[in-house]
């Protein structure tokens, strides 16, 4: 199929793109790397009336350090993820890159591409929501910063407004020693939308004992999981098998994972809880090692 008839602008700057927002908003849709868009418009699942091409906006694609985080622009490539300077300041971030899609998707898809499609599935989603980053937003009259875990809403779905602009990410940065962090996911072939998908960020002491973690699941409903909810008791003991065990287990029952041609629930869930209990293990043997290499 091919799409829908559609009126084609090219934005100038963020300031022209709030200002078509404002005009077409109600019947328009932003493209920038146009890896999902552009499927979905030729499959005529999309139909928007109005398309707005912000990929030449410099402001959007800038990279730059904060006290506290790393800022991401929407427009910003998934490939640069990869190797940026001021991105492996965020590891777990860049370690997901080679998971997106395949090479030559990630030359074009954008970090707010990513995030603004919402795909339950997606590796970018589900690390947003995990490392609790913050979503800028902006329309003519207002920005706002929206949490992670409040942006998405459901399958394709997030909180964004029809005239506003996902402007940037900010990814919180985690200081210290004693960090560890992986992501693991299963699917069909590599590249493939997760049939689930698991990563983890922790912090021990010197000891060996929990400082604090973050871990989620994606592919497991209609948004990314996070759990920081149970990890409270975790914190302050040395994680032990039985633990993480026991961990994986509670979390994996707050997900509602759907049966399709490829899984069916069960199934999903037991991959899922594999794969959340592989990452933290990974995790905790990352940083406790981090102190072995330190006193060497």
């Amino acid at each position: 199929m091919k799409a829908a008839p559609f009126d084609y602008h090219l934005a100038e700057n963020l300031s022209h793109t709030k200002n078509l927002l404002k005009e077409y908003g109600d019947d328009v849709k932003l493209i920038a790397g146009g890896q999902s868009l552009v499927p979905m418009m030729a499959m005529r699942l999309a139909k928007p009336s109005h398309l707005i091409d912000i990929a030449r906006i410099d402001e959007l694609q800038l990279i730059s350090a904060l006290e506290e985080s790393i800022r991401i622009g929407a427009g910003v490539k998934q490939c640069i993820l990869e190797n940026h300077s001021l991105t492996s300041q965020i590891p777990l971030l860049s370690a997901v890159v080679p998971w997106i899609g395949h090479h030559q998707t990630r030359n074009r898809g954008t970090v707010g591409g990513s995030l603004a499609h919402a795909d339950p599935s997606a590796e970018l989603p589900l690390i947003a929501v995990m490392l609790q980053a913050k979503i800028h937003c902006e329309n003519v009259d207002t920005q706002r910063i929206i949490s992670a875990k409040d942006f998405f809403l459901g399958p394709m779905w997030t909180i964004l407004e029809a005239q506003e602009c996902l402007t940037h990410i900010d990814w919180p940065i985690w200081h210290g020693t004693g960090i560890g962090y992986a992501f693991e996911e299963t699917s069909i072939r590599q590249g493939d939308f997760a049939m689930a998908s698991a990563a983890t960020q922790l912090q021990v002491d010197a000891s060996g004992k929990l400082m604090r973690i973050h871990c989620g699941v994606g592919g497991m409903g209609g948004t990314p999981y996070s759990f920081e909810d149970i990890t409270s008791p975790l914190i302050g003991q040395t994680l032990s098998k039985e633990l993480i065990h026991g961990f994986s287990e509670q979390a994996i029952q707050q997900t509602e994972p759907a049966t399709d041609l490829h899984a069916n629930a069960a199934y999903r869930r037991n991959l899922a809880k594999t794969l959340l209990r592989r990452t933290i293990e990974q995790s905790l043997a990352m940083a406790t090692s981090s102190f072995q290499h330190h006193l060497l």
